[in-house]
C-alpha cells in the first residue's frame, strides 16, 4: 500500500523555522518528483518546493533562497527546512509524488499546519 507519512509543522514565530519531513512506502519514492505544496482556505493548492529524482530542484518564487528541500534515498525520505518564516507561509503543508513523466501527485500525505505568528 502507497502511503506517504508526515512529520513535523506547528507554530513558529516571524523569522522562526521549521523542517517538515515525509516518509515514503510502497515503492512510490525511487524514481518520482517529490513535491512540497501548501493550501490556505479558500485557495488552491500550491507547489512550493520539488525535488526529482536526479535531485533537481524547484522553488516557487515566494520561498527561493528560504526554504530548502531534500531528499534522503536511504531512509525513503524527503525533507522541507523552511528558515525566516513569515506570516504569509502560514498553510496546510502536503507532501506529493509524481510518477515519471507525470505532472500530478498520485498519492499525497496527511498534511500539517503550519502556523506562523507572534
Amino acid at each position: 500500500q502507497v502511503q506517504l507519512v508526515q512529520s513535523g509543522g506547528g507554530l513558529v514565530q516571524p523569522g522562526g523555522s521549521l523542517r517538515l519531513s515525509c516518509a515514503a512506502s510502497g515503492g512510490i519514492f525511487f524514481g518520482y518528483t517529490m513535491g512540497w505544496y501548501r493550501q490556505v482556505p479558500g485557495k488552491q493548492r500550491e507547489l512550493v518546493a520539488s525535488i526529482t529524482s536526479r535531485d533537481d530542484i524547484n522553488y516557487v518564487d515566494s520561498v527561493r533562497g528560504r526554504f530548502t528541500i531534500s531528499r534522503d534515498n536511504a531512509r525513503i525520505t524527503v525533507y522541507l527546512q523552511m528558515n525566516s518564516l513569515k506570516p504569509e507561509d502560514t498553510a496546510v503543508y502536503y507532501c506529493g509524488a509524481i510518477p515519471f513523466r507525470g505532472d500530478v501527485p498520485t498519492a499525497w500525505g496527511q498534511g500539517t499546519q503550519v502556523t506562523v505568528s507572534s
